[in-house]
């Protein structure tokens, strides 16, 4: 807006009677505006006074909410405001979406015509691990010095297994593999990163790059597989063991540092997604602060969803012997370097963008955590296991809470019985907690309830859990309201026999008929709602022993 446009709003606002005192009219009175809309029509006439009155009246409002909900909230001694639950998305970053064989006269006939050339791949399947692994086996004989690079003669000798996993690739139909863009000098770029959509990914790798991997310690079990990632020199990891996680960060820095080993290659994402979205990266391979070649895969389809999601592993090798020809795409993205002082989350989010921009798509907040609640609800029947995904990455962000605290939290969950909408009632909800119906466990479930619906979900009830136990004061709570006798009593007074004995219960979780100390704690880390029975506590209060007197 220029100067002379500003001057004229201005004298248009301004009063069209002055008082004596200056431009403002009487305290009492009402300022009357003409206010003149970009079209030269008249707006409205506007009452200052009444619309400061309404402002006045509409805070008022929001303190009265406010005050209801400290009123209301059960946690807030320990230092919890209210509950927030970022909103749901509706992304599944694991969903398969091929369809059921019945569903296409297409893929019977498709099918049918392919039987025969199934069976000469099948064979040729054979024939090609059969071979590579005794290769794999003769390169590996003998060599005991792990921490240093593999001599150059059995580095030749699985140029034959590398041979044989393009052969193997061959057999599952991808005859031809369309490459975009070149792999970046080793020094130049000595991590590579890509997302992960099939087990096709780390056959295509080894044979195109042989690279050494970074692989759960689960894989090393695995038959044949298990040699092939031990001959490419493999950094085990095991993805809930901080340590663990630790040691193979040292070791990644140590093999990237040198040209004496391959280039190291990881899937950040730390699983398989269906390849429409992008979800958190792990951080490893960017806290050494070495350049990284972004990598893209992609399988190209109609028919035949080659992502390793929610299907088995039989069911989708077999889909794909049974296929013509399936398609693949490899990209190689320009190098993203590290910026000086840069954080490895900063790093991380930057070498995310390329890659999902490269395939168009979104980056979520999913994690490999998602897909073991994802699994337990399924193993569970749940109708929509998908909606037990909670976004994992940015809870444990948020409010520091594991993988495997996740998983305890849906355990407690799936017990208070979910409906077909995967969504608990109040009263599966103080069953499973042992609570009476009563005004605190109305407090609490009100609390979790943060849409009023009635319900919860699981999204709703692990943030609440989390945002509790994750308070400083929860356990010096716990600490100190072990061992005081009648505390039960204080917080519901109206709790009968029974219900004290079905609470006891719930906390001796050795039945031998006495709470230690390690049973209380044990019992609200797995329950911390309950943590608001002790409410009451001071912080003067001693420590004490505990029997039967909860």
């Amino acid at each position: 807006m220029s100067v002379m446009a500003r001057e004229v709003e201005e004298d248009l606002k301004s009063p069209l009677i002055k008082s004596e005192g200056g431009f403002t009219t009487d305290d009492n009175q009402s300022n009357v505006i003409i206010d003149i809309e970009s079209n030269g029509h008249h707006h409205h006439h506007q009452d200052y006074t009444n619309n400061s009155n309404n402002r006045i009246d509409e805070e008022a409002v929001v303190l009265e909410v406010h005050e209801e909900e400290r009123d209301n909230n059960p946690f807030e001694f320990i230092g919890v405001e209210r509950l927030v639950v970022p909103k749901e998305t509706t992304i599944d970053p694991f969903r398969n979406n091929t369809p059921e064989i019945g569903c296409s006269l297409y893929e019977w006939i498709k099918m049918i015509i392919v039987i025969p050339i199934a069976l000469l791949r099948l064979v040729g399947f054979g024939i090609c691990l059969a071979i590579g692994f005794v290769f794999t086996k003769f390169a590996l004989f003998g060599w005991k010095d792990k921490k240093n690079p593999m001599p150059r003669w059995r580095c030749r000798v699985l140029g034959v297994t590398r041979l044989c996993s393009r052969g193997i690739l061959f057999c599952f139909g991808y005859h031809w593999i369309r490459r975009k863009g070149k792999p970046a000098p080793r020094d130049i770029a000595p991590i590579v990163v890509s997302n992960h959509v099939s087990y096709i990914d780390p056959i295509f790798y080894f044979y195109e790059l042989h690279p050494t991997i970074v692989a759960s310690e689960s894989h090393d079990s695995l038959p044949f597989v298990g040699d092939i990632i031990r001959a490419m020199q493999v950094i085990y990891v095991n993805r809930f063991s901080a340590g663990s996680r630790k040691n193979a960060v040292s070791e990644i820095k140590r093999k990237a540092s040198g040209n004496r080993f391959p280039r190291v290659l990881l899937f950040p994402e730390g699983t398989t997604t269906n390849g429409r979205s992008l979800i958190s990266f792990q951080l490893g391979a960017f806290i050494p602060g070495y350049p990284i070649q972004p990598v893209v895969v992609r399988y190209p389809h109609i028919h035949f969803d080659q992502s390793w999601g929610n299907i088995s592993l039989a069911k989708l090798m077999i889909r794909g012997f049974l296929q013509f020809h399936n398609f693949m795409e490899v990209e190689y993205l320009p190098v993203v370097y590290p910026n000086q002082k840069e954080s490895a989350s900063n790093f991380a989010e930057r070498t995310g963008e390329s890659i999902a921009s490269a395939l168009n798509v979104v980056q979520t907040s999913h994690s490999y955590g998602d897909v073991m609640l994802l699994m337990k609800a399924a193993e569970a029947k749940q109708e929509k296991a998908s909606s037990y995904m909670v976004e994992l990455a940015r809870v444990d962000n948020s409010l520091n809470i594991s993988t495997l605290e996740a998983l305890d939290f849906l355990d407690v969950f799936l017990s208070m019985n979910p409906g077909p909408s995967g969504r608990v009632e109040i009263q599966e909800f103080l069953r499973v907690l042992r609570l009476p119906f009563c005004p605190l466990s109305e407090k609490i479930f009100a609390f979790i309830d943060v849409e009023k619906y009635g319900q919860i979900t699981f999204r709703q009830f692990c943030y609440g859990v989390a945002l509790v136990m994750k308070q400083p004061l929860f356990w010096r709570t716990c600490e100190l309201a072990f061992g005081l006798s009648d505390s039960i009593r204080l917080a519901i007074p109206d709790i009968t026999d029974e219900q004290v004995d079905e609470l006891f219960k719930l906390f001796d979780s050795d039945s031998d008929d006495k709470v230690s100390e390690d049973d209380f704690i044990t019992c609200l880390k797995k329950n911390p709602l309950l943590v608001a029975l002790f409410s009451w506590v001071g912080t003067g209060t001693e420590v004490g022993s505990c029997s039967r007197v909860i």
